[in-house]
């Protein structure tokens, strides 16, 4: 049985959570592998709508492990207060598994990321101030703190000693902030502790032996190809490996042991946070696909920047990802266009470029070369099949397929779990 990973193909926001829900009824494990509480899935289910920022979205589908991985930075409070919301709603959440090797977000890291953004000013990266890029900066110098220190006081306390030492330096003489106490510290996160225990494993350990049992396994990605720290438009980033690669480093399995590869891409293109976009709208056509694809954050309700199709990000995500499939969403949302462009090339100063310019100068000059293909009036939120789409809705995905660099196997004709087309199974 498979291990198959999804991830976002663009800036994030593609419907990743969807597209793994949809998978949940036939899988045994969905692990997050990277990123925190900075990103967040909606969910829809019948007539129920859930949001989720830390948790993977397998955690709705009744018989399903959902596992935290070591990749990922947790909240902990925000780790219960997203399981307490489920729970009030009847969601069974007692299969969680958290990997005992995961970093932990502490609140110095919090106040760290808020003043440091504020700091930045116009060089500010756009985060979403909830401590992700402070957590890995901790991990990457050695003095984080991971979920195991919790159940040793002492280990906790010489932890949080090392990091504080140099940050209240930096709160106090350059923020001109409070210096933070190990104290409160300590005490705050050694009160989740004996809730966290039950839950914490080897996930590495549970993972592969799952795989060996011929279980399968989904993996599911925070934020996305565009986002990555190594692959993305660096600095405007995350923190955490978004691609395919990400997977093997945050939950402990093998490259070998990855079956398939889906790449999750909207039918236009968004993005949260600052940083270059060739295919950007600032006219009414923008505020057409932000209004009709409900283009708002689900973590921090900060509307998103669209526009048009981009294949040749489309086209990069391929290669950096190793996809096999492509997932696309949100084809409902462009219903009513007259004529839909897309983006094929970039013009950077009189040259073009059919694949993503070689430095970080040239993609934010780029101007985006665009191809105009003939929309469609008819509803297609009902369509089950390929053949249920017009005849124009259909050369339009044909025509992204031909130019992204993977076939286009399920399609997104609507929010709920139902609203999809299934050309290619993934399982």
């Amino acid at each position: 049985m498979p291990a198959i990973v999804v991830v976002g193909a663009q800036w994030g926001d593609e419907g990743k959570g969807k597209a793994t829900d949809q998978l949940g009824s036939q899988v045994d494990f969905v692990v997050k592998f990277n990123g925190g509480n900075n990103a967040g899935h909606t969910v829809v289910v019948g007539s129920e709508k859930y949001a989720l920022h830390l948790l993977p979205s397998g955690i709705l589908s009744p018989g399903v492990t959902p596992v935290i991985g070591n990749g990922v930075v947790v909240d902990i409070e925000v780790l219960f207060q997203e399981l307490d919301a489920l729970v009030a709603r009847g969601v069974d959440v007692s299969r969680l598994l958290v990997s005992s090797a995961a970093h932990v977000i502490a609140p110095f890291h919090r106040t760290l990321d808020k003043v440091s953004e504020r700091f930045l000013g116009k060089r500010r990266i756009g985060t979403t101030g909830r401590g992700i890029g402070p957590a890995y900066a901790d991990k990457i110098n050695r003095v984080g703190i991971r979920v195991q220190d919790l159940f040793d006081e002492n280990i906790l306390r010489q932890k949080i000693e090392g990091s504080l030492d140099q940050k209240n330096h930096l709160l106090v003489k350059v923020y001109n902030r409070r210096a933070i106490t190990v104290d409160e510290t300590v005490e705050e996160l050694l009160a989740y502790a004996e809730r966290l225990r039950p839950m914490v494993a080897d996930t590495s350990l549970v993972l592969n032996e799952a795989l060996d049992a011929g279980k399968t396994v989904l993996f599911e990605g925070g934020q996305a190809t565009m986002l990555d720290v190594d692959h993305g438009t660096y600095p405007f980033v995350t923190s955490s490996n978004a691609t395919a690669g990400g997977v093997c480093t945050g939950s402990g399995i093998g490259p070998t042991r990855i079956d398939r590869v889906v790449g999750v891409i909207k039918a236009y293109t968004t993005r949260v946070g600052e940083g270059p976009f060739p295919t950007e709208l600032h006219d009414d056509m923008g505020e057409f696909l932000r209004t009709t694809g409900g283009e708002f954050g689900v973590t921090t309700g900060r509307p998103r920047r669209c526009g048009w199709y981009d294949a040749v990000i489309a086209r990069y995500s391929a290669r950096v990802n190793g996809l096999t499939d492509f997932a696309l969403t949100k084809l409902d949302v462009l219903t009513g266009l007259e004529q839909i462009p897309v983006c094929v090339a970039y013009d950077v100063d009189g040259t073009r470029f059919d694949e993503m310019p070689l430095d970080q100068s040239d993609f934010h000059h780029a101007k985006p070369i665009l191809e105009y293909f003939p929309g469609w009036t008819e509803d297609i939120t009902g369509a089950r099949t390929f053949e249920d789409l017009p005849a124009n809705a259909q050369a339009y995905v044909l025509a992204l397929e031909g130019m992204s660099g993977s076939r286009m196997s399920v399609i997104g004709v609507g929010p709920d779990r139902e609203q999809t087309i299934v050309r290619h199974e993934l399982v």
